[in-house]
């Protein structure tokens, strides 16, 4: 079975925030992480070397697979930054439609910066992502 490379570890999320090289978005990172924090209820941990996770659900595939992975969280890429939320969140497409400007992936939403969207939306996006994990994995 392979190894899962993104799993908790102890590194220093602010350390690694701080590697941002773009000003605008080390600081957006940063607000991220409190905005995150808050809503999520869970203290901030790196999971992988690049994924800043909140809280944690171990999950198992009919294949066998299994592995541990964080309720939600974000990691800084190079154009934008990935948010990490479950697929199947409570009222999804009503959320982005009201979030801003972003892109979409299976379970992932992409912003260039916090200016483009709304911060109390991104919010009830984390906490209805949280809820449908912990409903379908308790």
């Amino acid at each position: 079975m392979a190894y899962n490379k993104t799993t908790e570890n102890d590194n220093s999320v602010a350390a690694f925030l701080n590697t941002v090289a773009d000003e605008i978005k080390r600081k957006d990172g940063f607000e991220l992480l409190k905005l995150f924090e808050e809503a999520s209820y869970f203290k901030a941990k790196m999971w992988g070397t690049a994924i800043i996770g909140f809280g944690s659900y171990h999950y198992k595939y009919e294949s066998g697979r299994e592995s541990n992975a964080p309720l939600t969280g974000f990691s800084p890429r190079k154009d934008s930054f990935a948010l990490y939320f479950s697929s199947e969140l409570k009222n999804k497409a009503q959320l982005l439609y009201s979030l801003g400007k972003h892109k979409t992936g299976k379970a992932c939403v992409y912003i260039k910066t916090l200016e483009d969207i709304n911060k109390e939306i991104l919010k009830q996006m984390i906490i209805n992502s949280i809820d449908d994990i912990k409903s379908r994995h308790p």
